[in-house]
């Protein structure tokens, strides 16, 4: 009998995760082989070009994703541990490309291997229970649905899922979880009033919700909400959702 070839994956940290939090990446990798993926890391990439723009740099933009395209042209599957990241290449590549034919077919090749990280292990590795993954939590989590992983990618049940089968984990409901939380790269250095009255509505939710742990698939999104519980005194923690699956993580 033939035995039926791993995965392969190549993973696409972001800037957040290499730069601020790179224990994620790590559990990311450490979660995907274990389900069996051959994962792979191309070391020259860079930003993906979300910042520059939505910030309205179009051809600054194009010169970052000209590069993605090239570093994972060869890519069976690209996991992205970060809806924004992960819409931002499945999504607006496909505006960034729209008028560049030689272009616009590597970048629809692109973004249809691109998955974030939740979707990819639900969708294409078909994991139904977490205890696939290794994981086991003890204590009680709050899940935040990203803007992006929600709303550009149409990603809700597959981290709920994950989330849920954790062994030894109790989920909490969080009151308007699918509000922002006011981060949005660029918009919380352009409004910061806005971006904190977001963000103190966002983090009164978690509070009163009684979880220890908030969890999402968006560091941007919980390195907001987790500086804003920190100015508070808060002693709820934040952790992606592949610290969650990762049991080594702890």
């Amino acid at each position: 009998m033939t035995q039926k070839a791993k995965p392969k994956a190549d993973l696409f940290v972001t800037c957040i995760v290499d730069q601020l939090y790179p224990e994620v990446g790590v559990s990311v990798v450490r979660v995907l082989r274990r389900l069996g993926v051959a994962v792979g890391f191309p070391k020259d990439q860079t930003c993906c070009g979300q910042p520059v723009y939505n910030a309205g740099f179009t051809q600054e933009a194009l010169k970052l994703a000209k590069r993605v395209l090239e570093q994972f042209k060869d890519s069976e599957y690209v996991v992205v541990p970060s809806g924004s990241c992960a819409a931002t290449i499945r999504v607006y590549y496909l505006e960034l490309f729209a008028d560049i034919p030689s272009l616009l077919p590597e970048a629809k090749a692109l973004a249809a291997k691109t998955y974030e990280f939740s979707e990819f292990l639900v969708k294409v590795l078909g994991v139904e229970d977490a205890a696939a993954c290794g994981a086991n939590h003890q204590g009680t989590a709050a899940f935040h649905p990203s803007c992006h992983l929600l709303r550009e990618l149409g990603v809700k049940e597959a981290p709920r899922k994950l989330l849920r089968s954790v062994p030894g984990l109790e989920e909490k409901e969080l009151e308007g979880a699918e509000v922002c939380c006011g981060f949005g790269g660029t918009f919380s250095v352009k409004f910061p009033h806005i971006s904190e009255g977001m963000v103190t509505d966002k983090i009164a939710n978690v509070e009163a919700s009684g979880a220890e742990t908030l969890v999402s698939c968006d560091m941007s999104c919980l390195m907001n909400i987790g500086g804003a519980l920190n100015r508070q005194g808060s002693k709820v923690k934040i952790r992606h959702l592949a610290q969650i699956l990762d049991a080594d993580s702890e």
